[in-house]
């Protein structure tokens, strides 16, 4: 049996630790739209996943929170590979794109599903350093590209 292990590699690095803190923002802000019903922190996180995702992190106001509360605590830099979290982050904009859809045509239900898929894998990123994008890609890299691994 082969088995592949495929994941998104990029040339730059981040630091894990903003990577998690980043993750417990955007908890935060899923758990605020819940509270309060309104679309304004979700099109926020769109925004900010959509920096993210194109290599526009230094103007991300979560990244650059998360930067300062590492800096203020003094944590070391722990860093690997960018490649699976700017594709986090790609997945974070389509599901807050999906959000911010749903809001529009009063489907609240798949809204909040949506929502809570999203605040599942943050809060797995957050509290145990798991990324799912690792998991997922292999099987979106299969569909865009029709390769077949056996």
């Amino acid at each position: 049996m082969k088995t592949y292990a495929l994941c998104p590699v990029s040339d730059k690095n981040i630091n894990e630790r903003v990577s998690r803190i980043n993750g417990i923002f955007t908890v935060l802000l899923l758990i605020l739209t819940g509270l309060i019903p309104s679309i304004v922190p979700v099109v926020f996180l769109a925004i900010d996943f959509f920096l993210r995702a194109n290599d526009l992190s230094k103007f991300s106001l979560i990244g650059i929170s998360s930067k300062a509360i590492i800096k203020y605590f003094g944590m070391n830099e722990n860093l690997i590979n960018a490649g699976p979290k700017i594709f986090a982050a790609r997945l974070g904009f389509i599901f807050s794109g999906l959000i911010i859809f749903c809001f529009f045509l009063n489907a609240y239900l798949p809204a909040v599903v949506i929502a809570g898929v999203l605040g599942i894998l943050s809060l797995l990123e957050a509290a145990f350093g798991l990324c799912i994008a690792c998991e997922i890609y292999p099987y979106v890299y299969r569909l865009f590209y029709k390769v077949k691994f056996q």
